[in-house]
């Protein structure tokens, strides 16, 4: 199920209070991989997690990491950026 995001930018919203968004590029049974990424600490702002991901569709990524690995464990949910509604 996971093939149809490949090469697609994501929002991966995790258990923790960060929010990551990038292009998915690789995943196997333990960790999904980001290119060009943003992982984003809640706590940092006063912006909710919904304000942060429609503010990145109007702007762009805010790319911290490079590459990134994410701990399927950790994942609540996961979809396409252009899947996020904006209104």
């Amino acid at each position: 199920m996971l093939e149809e995001y490949l090469g697609e930018k994501v929002v991966i919203d995790l258990k923790s209070p960060y929010v990551c968004l990038g292009t998915l590029v690789r995943f196997d049974d333990h960790f999904l991989e980001l290119k060009r990424a943003d992982l984003h600490d809640l706590r940092d702002t006063e912006t909710s997690r919904e304000n942060y991901v429609v503010a990145c569709i109007r702007t762009g990524i805010k790319r911290n990491r490079k590459k990134l690995l994410i701990s399927r464990g950790e994942i609540v949910a996961i979809s396409r950026l252009l899947d996020v509604s904006d209104v």
